[in-house]
């Protein structure tokens, strides 16, 4: 199976991904992330209204076989978090870049948070080891 990277977003070296719209940026997992995971059991993340910081841990994600750290990509303030993604963590799977999202956080900052991204070509290049 061919493993997606969307180009309309922006990735971290850990593995989490971002979308931006203004001053919103959604957050979630890669495939690639998920594909080594394996089957996840359980995911932890803050509350809305919990601020998150850029390179700081913000929840865990738990696999049958390890615990992952997530790290913010983004510092800014959690408006809403993906609730079934809690519920039902194996769902994330069907779909990390649409209904698998983690958590929309507002932007402090949105100019300035962006610098240690990669673009959709670096990360591939990252994960598949070109």
């Amino acid at each position: 199976m061919e493993l997606e990277y969307p180009d309309d977003l922006k990735y971290l070296d850990t593995h989490e991904y971002v979308r931006l719209d203004g001053e919103i940026a959604t957050i979630g997992i890669s495939a690639y992330a998920i594909d080594q995971l394996g089957d996840i059991v359980f995911i932890e993340l803050p509350a809305e209204g919990d601020n998150i910081e850029a390179g700081e841990t913000f929840g865990t994600v738990e696999s049958v076989k390890a615990v992952e750290e997530l790290k913010a990509p983004v510092t800014g303030t959690v408006i809403e978090r993906n609730e079934g993604a809690i519920s039902a963590p194996e769902d994330i799977v069907v779909d990390p870049y649409g209904e698998g999202w983690l958590l929309k956080v507002r932007l402090d900052n949105p100019d300035s948070d962006l610098e240690d991204v990669l673009t959709a070509n670096e990360y591939r290049a990252l994960v598949e080891g070109e």
